[in-house]
């Protein structure tokens, strides 16, 4: 902001409130830039302190302002990329002699791209449930079941071990329930949203995942449901079989370990994500796999996202995309391949960068396990 030269921020959103001042609260938290931070609270009523204020709407804003002795800001930062227009204009309307600027999106998202010391040890933490949770899977998996009994099963193993069972996703035209199972072909599936794989879905009005396929012998199953145990969305899938997989899925599976190995290996401040979505591209293409891999007929152009409070944060590993990664950056690999007949092989792991390399923040088997 300074940088920039804005005065203040006025931050609104969910996520953009847990992030700046640690709770989702119906309200305004405005952020100057040379005073203590002010949360105006509509809901709820019972929050107390000496920078809380109650509000019943945005035009109070100035008049409770000059009652804290704060300047009207020249210029004001709101979030642009995530506001309605109508609640934007709303705001910006209640600062009429002030210059309004977008860009809080933008800077924000920005600045959870590199996670605190305390949001490393929360990945820890969750990435330890995430696996302990995972490890009971095969426990729960019946003869007979489908795609969606199976997932019902794992999603309540999820929130046993305390998931929260939200998983936020940036962009209004992405939507997620927990995550994915995908068995067969419904892993080729297209999907509107911007995911790695798609799925049907059970109904039009949320297509993505499963659909309803029987779990069959020579078919594989991914399972990727979020971890979200601490407010941060940890990302982690494994493969499942039931009985033995066609050899091509177990040599399609090792490329994607081995993708997973070269492409960590490679990781480390400085390094641009693109080289590392290009060395994913080299390893699979090399195993005879392109044609599969991050899709059939409609493929993912990443091999990886950034994730944190949302599940698809910055930085992103995609071609062309020269950002280049930091200490504290936090990124979810996932090279997949998904075989016609066969259904979707491959890895999802979430890293840590660190000073000089990368941690692994999901520790949990990653061969094909069959049930």
């Amino acid at each position: 902001m300074a940088l920039q030269e804005i005065d203040a921020a006025i931050v609104t959103c969910n996520v953009n409130l847990i992030y700046t001042c640690g709770r989702v609260v119906s309200g305004y938290l405005y952020l100057p830039l040379q005073a203590p931070a002010q949360l105006f609270v509509k809901r709820p009523n019972n929050l107390t302190g000496e920078f809380v204020t109650p509000i019943r709407k945005p035009e109070q804003l100035p008049d409770l302002l000059k009652e804290r002795g704060l300047p009207m800001p020249k210029r004001l930062m709101l979030e642009g990329d995530e506001l309605p227009f109508r609640e934007y204009n709303r705001l910006a309307a209640c600062f009429p002699d002030s210059e309004v600027l977008p860009c809080g999106t933008e800077l924000i998202r920005r600045a959870r791209s590199v996670k605190t010391a305390m949001e490393l040890e929360l990945f820890r933490r969750s990435g330890v449930a995430h696996a302990r949770a995972y490890a009971q899977i095969p426990s729960v998996y019946r003869s007979g079941m489908t795609d969606r009994q199976f997932s019902i099963e794992i999603e309540r193993l999820m929130r046993l071990e305390g998931c929260l069972g939200i998983f936020r996703v940036f962009g209004r035209s992405m939507e997620i329930f927990m995550g994915s199972v995908l068995s067969g072909d419904n892993a080729a599936a297209p999907s509107p949203y911007d995911f790695a794989l798609g799925g049907e879905g059970l109904d039009p009005s949320l297509p993505g995942g499963a659909n309803g396929t029987l779990l069959q012998p020579g078919q594989s199953i991914m399972v990727d449901l979020g971890g979200n145990f601490y407010g941060y969305m940890g990302d982690m899938s494994r493969v499942y079989s039931v009985g033995s997989l066609p050899q091509k899925a177990y040599d399609a599976h090792q490329a994607c370990l081995e993708a997973q190995a070269e492409v960590t290996a490679l990781a480390r401040p400085g390094v641009a994500c693109e080289e590392l979505y290009n060395k994913a591209v080299e390893v699979v293409s090399k195993a005879g796999f392109a044609d599969y891999f991050m899709g059939v007929g409609q493929k993912a152009k990443f091999v990886g996202h950034g994730i944190g409070l949302e599940i698809n944060e910055a930085p992103v590993l995609a071609p062309r995309i020269r950002q280049e990664l930091e200490p504290g950056m936090v990124f979810a690999l996932e090279p997949k391949v998904v075989l016609p007949g066969v259904g979707p092989v491959g890895i999802e792991n979430s890293w840590a960068v660190t000073a000089d390399g990368v941690e692994k923040l999901t520790e949990a088997p990653e061969e094909i396990i069959a049930l």
